[in-house]
């Protein structure tokens, strides 16, 4: 069996990729599994580091703001396609996988061309443009959201959710020990907040802005800042004893089981997590994505009453007014967990590598 995995770009495409490919291998330990991601994405380091074998392509974004600039990206997207080509035609894959990102694009639409199954997962609640136009030709289009009919051949969606890290589900420590664990205490409540690799900085600044609220609270702060304005946030949290900041965690299987309440983007691999391990969340979607998609993603939530949103624009004024509800109403916060765990659909690795086989062998 030969599975070529393509797309990538952010975590929220690495992980679930990582995970098919993982549960492939278990299933199927001879099975030869080569990934194509994007020249000077984060998956050129990660998925080496899992021990997989990975192509590079040259390909690039569109800019829907600045069009004048995509002259560069017809470029290298033309040559994204002869390589994504020849890469189609040597490894001869079995099937072709595509979990969105930049690479996704063309190496899906070598393979269709060349008679190759397909098969597109799709994290979010509203799809991009690139899963939209490859759709059509797609043997299965495994989803995490209802309703997507809309835009996808009905007759080839499955509901399978998106398939998370084992080791988040795998932590046995109790939420105290985990407080511990980390350097907190276990008797006061603890708020995550997650921005992403790079970070996040409307959500670094609300969350600036909330310090005083949460050590007038007797609350805590597990902050991660990711990467841009890490030194500036890090000076901040020093002034207060309750607070530690750091650019990157490490353990979020640790992070995860001792938080009380989550704040963070609305990317669609942390809605995964969150809806798994069942944490009250207040989501921040960015308004600096594709078809804006994490609004919708985090209104699929709020609409039910599976976590708070507030947008990008209101983040600084109001997440300290949030944080200050739910801190005040262990009620609510049980509320939003169980609402939030309801909406978790297990598996998903297993199932959609039942998919991939059942198309192998058709």
């Amino acid at each position: 069996m030969k599975i070529l995995i393509s797309g990538g770009g952010t975590g929220g495409h690495i992980f679930p990729a990582l995970s098919i490919a993982n549960a492939v291998r278990r299933r199927c330990p001879d099975a030869k599994i080569l990934f194509v991601g994007a020249l000077g994405r984060m998956e050129m380091e990660r998925v080496p580091a899992a021990g997989y074998d990975i192509e590079g392509l040259p390909v690039a974004g569109f800019d829907r703001k600045r069009l004048w600039r995509n002259f560069g990206v017809l470029w290298k997207l033309w040559k994204s396609l002869r390589k994504a080509r020849r890469i189609v035609r040597e490894f001869n894959p079995d099937i072709a996988i595509g979990v969105g990102g930049y690479a996704s694009g063309p190496v899906l639409k070598q393979a269709q061309r060349r008679g190759v199954p397909t098969l597109i997962q799709e994290q979010n609640s509203y799809p991009g443009v690139t899963n939209k136009l490859l759709a059509p030709k797609a043997d299965a289009i495994c989803v995490a959201y209802g309703g997507l009919e809309r835009f996808f051949p009905a007759d080839r969606i499955i509901l399978t959710g998106n398939p998370v890290r084992k080791d988040l589900e795998e932590c046995r420590l109790s939420p105290e020990e985990a407080k511990r664990e980390l350097g907190f205490d276990p008797g006061k409540p603890l708020i995550l907040s997650v921005g992403g690799s790079l970070g996040a900085r409307t959500v670094n600044e609300a969350i600036a802005a909330s310090l005083p609220l949460i050590a007038e609270k007797g609350a805590q702060l597990m902050w991660q800042t990711g990467r841009y304005g890490a030194d500036h946030f890090r000076e901040v949290a020093k002034e207060y004893a309750n607070v530690k900041a750091d650019t990157f965690i490490t353990r979020m299987d640790i992070a995860y089981r001792a938080a009380d309440l989550v704040v963070s983007r609305a990317g669609a691999g942390t809605i995964s997590e969150l809806q798994i391990l069942g944490k009250p969340v207040i989501l921040i979607p960015s308004p600096n994505v594709a078809e804006d998609h994490q609004r919708h993603n985090a209104e699929a939530l709020s609409s039910v009453g599976a976590a708070r949103m507030i947008l990008d624009r209101d983040a600084v004024a109001e997440l300290s007014g949030e944080i200050s509800e739910l801190l005040d109403s262990p009620e609510a916060c049980r509320d939003l967990s169980a609402r939030i765990s309801a909406m978790a659909m297990r598996n998903s690795d297993e199932q959609i590598v039942d998919k991939i086989i059942d198309i192998i062998q058709q």
